[in-house]
């Protein structure tokens, strides 16, 4: 039985366990909710929760255990050699799943029956012509042993398939039973639904922090391993990105630093006056009618993928800017620059900061507006010395945001901006940033314990602190501006 089907059986034992709950409790009190100490709804949730939490979570531990135990059996069909080499192990493994998968398909197509998977044998010519009757490729001869493991390896899974169904639906089925029986007209359900519901909560951010902790993690670790192979100093204040797989790397961070701010700032010259322009007129200027077309219209902007951005920036963005100022000032030949990716990405961000500041000037009190006008001020006058002054705060904040998505844009910067890194002052020559050589580093046949390789986790943690750090000021700037203006 399959992960979705158990699920789907577990959520229509949860509806008829709340149907059955809210019955049972209005039946025991006579029809009269007013002698339950809950609301019948409380009981039907209480029943519908114990009908699927249980074997939800008895599913989950299942899903994470059975692949560890299953594995550790038919690991015993391989050579010794290979059971004491971690690599080799986990390449025989995965041979081990992949033929399993296999038969599996071969078996469902009707290409082989359970007799002739058992009778299989692993010579070339028998399994590969099998297997390739359903189109499994396979990128080496199979030998014996790990032919043998995966047959091993489909029968526990589909022993433990079964086990699994048997026991996670005779738990739903017992905690549909005993909510059941607990129903009485005195059961506290009330108190019980919102405590599960308490626990959901408190659940929900415990994963939303280990996930932190564990990007966190995973950087850091491996960055670790980066600064024993390659000097910190050298990476921080070098001068020159030149990697090279097999010794000889030059790995220095300022090229990509300087490439990452140029185009940052380049972007935040052209998003924050249109975004914040575009926001005085919504929040300020335009009529209800005017606001309801143009405020979605910008924010259609937002939910264009980066990657059409990139494509508009390589194909219209960057030959204009070539054509109309670069070749006839004598600054460059080429589509891909700073210049071009630094506006693409500002476009990018104009809903973002445009949005944001239309929220905060909203919510500076129509009472400051009234007393400026009280006194004789224009309206023009009246955000330019009111309004304005009490939105900054906010307005700064959502700044920081933008230039913190602005500074983790890749496919732009990758379409727009080339791959070079250099220091260079001229907007017009193809710089890189640092989340397009994190990509560069780790893709393709990369050795994962080379400092060319690692050294991407190091500009992964450098990143991570650069943007943190706006948008903890970011975030310190907003409740500071709350604190004042509320």
């Amino acid at each position: 039985m399959t992960v979705l089907l158990l699920l789907t059986i577990l959520a229509v034992l949860a509806a008829a366990g709340y149907v059955l709950g809210r019955r049972r409790a209005l039946a025991v009190a006579g029809g009269d909710p007013k002698q339950l100490h809950s609301l019948p709804g409380f009981y039907g949730w209480h029943t519908a929760i114990l009908a699927f939490v249980p074997g939800f979570l008895v599913l989950l531990l299942w899903l994470v255990i059975q692949p560890l135990v299953i594995e550790r059996g038919v690991a015993a069909h391989l050579p010794e050699s290979v059971q004491a080499d971690p690599a080799a192990r986990q390449l025989a493994l995965a041979d081990v799943r992949r033929v399993a998968s296999g038969l599996d398909v071969a078996l469902s197509q009707g290409a082989l029956t359970e007799g002739a998977i058992a009778a299989l044998d692993a010579s070339a010519t028998d399994l590969r012509a099998k297997l390739g009757e359903v189109g499994v490729a396979l990128g080496a001869a199979v030998s014996p042993e790990v032919l043998a493991a995966a047959k091993d390896y489909r029968e526990a899974t589909a022993r433990a398939a079964t086990l699994r169904a048997v026991v996670i639906i005779a738990l739903a089925l017992g905690g549909l039973a005993w909510a059941l029986k607990r129903i009485a007209p005195d059961f506290w359900a009330r108190n019980r639904v919102e405590k599960v519901v308490l626990w959901l909560l408190m659940l929900a951010s415990l994963i939303a922090i280990l996930t932190t902790i564990g990007i966190i993690w995973s950087m850091l670790s491996e960055s670790i391993n980066f600064f024993r192979q390659y000097p910190i100093g050298d990476f921080f204040f070098g001068l020159t990105w030149s990697p090279k797989f097999g010794g000889g790397s030059e790995l220095g961070f300022i090229p990509l630093f300087w490439g990452t701010i140029y185009i940052t700032v380049i972007a935040l010259l052209v998003a924050v006056p249109l975004g914040l322009f575009a926001a005085i007129y919504l929040a300020e200027y335009a009529s209800k009618r005017t606001r309801s077309w143009i405020k979605p219209m910008i924010e259609v902007i937002a939910g264009i993928p980066t990657v059409v951005y990139g494509l508009f920036a390589l194909i219209t963005v960057g030959p204009f800017l070539r054509d109309v100022f670069a070749q006839p000032f004598g600054l460059g030949s080429s589509g891909s620059s700073v210049m071009t990716a630094g506006v693409v990405i500002g476009i990018l961000n104009i809903p973002f900061i445009s949005s944001l500041s239309d929220d905060i000037i909203n919510a500076v009190p129509q009472s400051l507006r009234d007393g400026s006008f009280g006194i004789g001020a224009t309206r023009s006058e009246t955000i330019r010395q009111v309004v304005l002054p009490a939105a900054l705060p906010g307005i700064a904040g959502a700044i920081l945001m933008g230039a913190s998505r602005a500074i983790g844009e890749t496919m732009i910067v990758v379409m727009g901006a080339g791959a070079a890194a250099k220091l260079s002052l001229n907007p017009f020559e193809a710089m890189t940033t640092m989340t397009v050589k994190i990509v560069g580093q780790l893709t393709g046949d990369t050795d994962f314990h080379s400092p060319e390789t690692l050294v991407a986790f190091a500009l992964g943690m450098t990143l991570f602190v650069i943007t943190l750090c706006l948008n903890v000021l970011a975030v310190w700037i907003v409740r500071k501006y709350r604190e004042q203006y509320e």
